[in-house]
């Protein structure tokens, strides 16, 4: 029986180390038969990356920094020359100075709210821009957002307000690239342990009062996010886009606790 993405050609960016969110979901499609291109940042984040992409059998590895459009042009043109057509693009990229993601927001400095902006939206922009030549009816995007994009979070601050704006641009690319039959979603995943996550002050009693509030009363895993990320890529979703998915134990219906 084939799987839900056989042969489907699948770019993942995001991958830190195995905790990551982008490789649970890239470890899912190649599961389900995809074949996967995964991107590191530089040398450093290359020697974490490398060993994963090893673990799964004729996965490239590509170098790709998202504030780089030199790099995202580069990239596109070795996907060109590799398999002359993207069917799945995976963006789980975020990035804010950890001196943002503790105290007020108000007192959020200018160049780090650029950064975080450039890193964590304009970067999803970015690469649908390059890539929408290799992209054609049935492609999916799948892109990665948290509920502090609509609700205040105490420390995530900026990271809430670029959230906010990578949602917005999730429906006005879904506009763009659906007359194309690119559709684009994003999945609003609960808190997971990540690198990542732990940069924000106060992560670890979040997580815990998630899992002591949330309708299900646990808390959200990779796997879980990873799942719903393959239905979204897939032609299962084929009717779906502009959306955003929770995927978080139902914690985002909670009022007051």
């Amino acid at each position: 029986m084939s799987g839900l993405v056989e042969g489907k050609n699948a770019l993942v960016l995001g991958v830190a180390s195995e905790r990551s969110i982008a490789w649970a979901i890239a470890r899912r499609l190649a599961q389900e038969g995809a074949n996967l291109a995964l991107t590191y940042q530089n040398e450093r984040l290359e020697k974490n990356v490398r060993p994963l992409a090893e673990s799964l059998p004729g996965t490239l590895l590509l170098p790709c920094d998202v504030t780089d459009d030199v790099q995202v042009a580069n990239l596109a043109q070795e996907l060109q020359t590799r398999w002359g057509k993207l069917d799945i693009l995976v963006h789980s990229v975020a990035f804010a100075k950890k001196e943002e993601l503790s105290g007020r927001y108000v007192d959020t400095s200018r160049d780090g709210f650029r950064i975080a902006m450039d890193v964590s939206v304009f970067s999803l922009v970015a690469l649908c821009r390059s890539l929408e030549p290799l992209m054609g009816e049935g492609s999916s995007v799948v892109t990665l957002t948290y509920l502090g994009s609509e609700r205040v979070v105490p420390n995530y601050n900026v990271m809430g307000v670029a959230k906010a704006a990578l949602e917005a641009s999730v429906r006005y690319l879904a506009s763009d690239l659906g007359p194309k039959g690119i559709r684009v979603n994003a999945i609003s995943a609960g808190p997971i342990n990540t690198l990542a996550a732990r940069a924000i002050a106060g992560f670890t009693t979040m997580w815990q009062r998630v899992r002591e509030v949330a309708p299900l009363r646990r808390n959200t895993e990779a796997e879980e996010v990873a799942d719903a990320a393959l239905f979204l890529l897939s032609d299962l979703a084929r009717g779906v886009t502009g959306e955003v998915l929770y995927v978080d134990n139902g914690y985002h219906v909670v009022g007051m606790v």
